[in-house]
């Protein structure tokens, strides 16, 4: 079992800069692929980022590429969001998720992930 806490949202302005966190309980941090989704208003939850067990390999939606940076500290149990020029469309509550894929193709789907964290809204101003 994984228990995943998200913190740092906020409310911020366009162009400006947030940093997510995930920390996870267990001693098993190290085993999971990390990801992180988000959820617009009235809009269905989609994947953003996700980073290997081992921090080595990193993936990006085209939405997010060249602004956001997945990273993780697997000594502190953390996966991090770094979001840079933010704009008003990245608004949406954010989760984390942790889920144990071997192959790439499954990184973006939800079902690949077993456990997930509580949330934490992002809103940008225009």
């Amino acid at each position: 079992q994984v228990q995943l806490v998200d913190s740092g949202g906020g409310l911020v302005q366009a162009g400006d800069s947030l940093r997510l966190s995930c920390t996870a309980s267990g001693r098993t941090f190290t085993r999971y692929t990390m990801g992180w989704f988000r959820q617009a208003p009235g809009k269905e939850r989609e994947w953003v980022a996700a980073i290997t067990e081992n921090g080595g390999t990193t993936y990006y939606a085209d939405s997010v590429k060249g602004r956001f940076t997945i990273s993780r500290d697997n000594a502190k149990n953390t996966v991090y969001l770094q979001m840079n020029s933010l704009k008003p469309e990245d608004t949406a509550v954010y989760y984390c998720a942790a889920g144990k894929i071997y192959t790439s193709d499954r990184l973006m789907g939800e079902p690949a992930y077993g456990f997930w964290g509580q949330g934490t809204q992002v809103t940008v101003s225009s």
